[in-house]
C-alpha cells in the first residue's frame, strides 16, 4: 500500500498560521506600546511577551509538522485491473 503526506491540509499548519498572525499583531503592538500602558501591567510589556510566545509556539508547530508529517495510506486501484 502506498503512502502520501498530507502537506498543506495538516491541521497543525492551519493552527500555526492563525497563532502566528495573532503573534505578529501582538508583537507589533508591544513594540509601539506607550509606557503608561506598560506601567498598568506592573511594568511588564504583556503584548510584546505574549506575541513573542505565540511566534515561538508557531515556529515549534511548523517544525513539528515538517519533521513528523502525517502519512495517509493510499489504496492502489490500478493493481486490481
Amino acid at each position: 500500500m502506498a503512502q502520501k503526506k498530507t502537506g498543506a491540509f495538516d491541521i497543525r499548519i492551519v493552527i500555526a498560521a492563525l497563532v502566528g498572525i495573532y503573534g505578529v499583531v501582538l508583537t507589533i503592538l508591544g513594540l509601539v506600546e506607550k509606557q503608561a500602558e506598560i506601567d498598568k501591567a506592573a511594568g511588564i510589556n504583556i503584548n510584546l511577551w505574549g506575541g513573542i510566545g505565540m511566534l515561538l509556539f508557531t515556529a515549534l508547530f511548523v517544525l513539528w509538522a515538517r519533521l513528523r508529517p502525517i502519512v495517509v495510506p493510499v489504496e492502489d486501484t490500478s493493481a486490481g485491473k
